[in-house]
């Protein structure tokens, strides 16, 4: 057993000493869409400070802290607040709290950020669901020791955002009448936003838009022969070259 998982396992029972509730999907709440949390019918909080061994976010707006409850009939696990390597955390305290979630039973995920679009046909406050993603600028969180409780050493992303579960987003969308951009989400490290030229390259690169955080989490999510699965994400700015 590595000691990430260890590590994974302590987590996973300080939550089971405090709180009796089982999730099915899990939520990410990023820049700006904090305040969704308290919309939902919540059954119950945990602070990232009372879970021995978790990460605590450091950014301004970040809440830190799980909150349970149901969206409809369905029980969700919501953090309000992420950690991001930019912080100076590792890739594995990044993706711990994806872990586990999904430990916690999750087994869909909502992963949500507010970043900048390198695409020209797009404008500031669409919304943009991630069709896939390049993440090669950032380490890898399946870097190091594997851990075949989590998922085999060489995963499969080829279908990181299920098609099905995008399908839906889409539906969803042209219901609500709500504008969906898609496209390729590119994750930089941060903190500094991009020089010029370094827009000019995520857009020659194949990429629609630009962030610090979610493509790690995607690849942890998706660990595994039974990955969760996931999609979403909120775009509010612009790149400028």
């Amino acid at each position: 057993m590595t000691k990430a998982y260890e590590r994974l396992l302590k987590c996973y029972q300080c939550f089971k000493d405090k709180i009796n509730f089982k999730p099915e999907v899990a939520l990410v709440l990023g820049s700006g869409l904090g305040d969704y949390a308290d919309t939902i019918r919540v059954e119950a909080v945990l602070d990232y400070h009372d879970i021995e061994g978790f990460p605590v976010s450091t950014v301004s707006g970040h809440k830190g802290r799980f909150v349970f409850g149901y969206v409809g009939g369905v029980p969700v696990v919501i953090m309000q607040g992420r950690v991001h390597y930019y912080e100076g955390y590792s890739m594995e305290d990044v993706v711990l709290p994806t872990r586990l979630m999904k430990m916690m039973g999750a087994r869909i995920l909502f992963l949500t950020n507010a970043s900048g679009s390198v695409n020209y046909d797009y404008k500031a406050g669409d919304f943009m669901m991630i069709t896939d993603q390049i993440s090669n600028f950032v380490p890898s969180p399946l870097i190091g020791p594997n851990e075949e409780m989590l998922g085999e050493r060489f995963s499969d992303m080829s279908e990181i955002y299920r098609k099905d579960l995008c399908e839906i987003i889409r539906g969803a969308a042209a219901d609500l009448q709500i504008p969906l951009q898609e496209g390729t989400y590119i994750q930089l490290s941060g903190p500094n936003f991009e020089t010029p030229h370094e827009v000019k390259m995520c857009r020659i690169l194949g990429g629609d838009a630009v962030g610090m955080s979610t493509a790690c989490e995607a690849i942890a999510a998706n660990h595994g022969h039974e990955g969760l699965r996931y999609f979403l994400h909120f775009q509010s700015g612009m790149r400028n070259d």
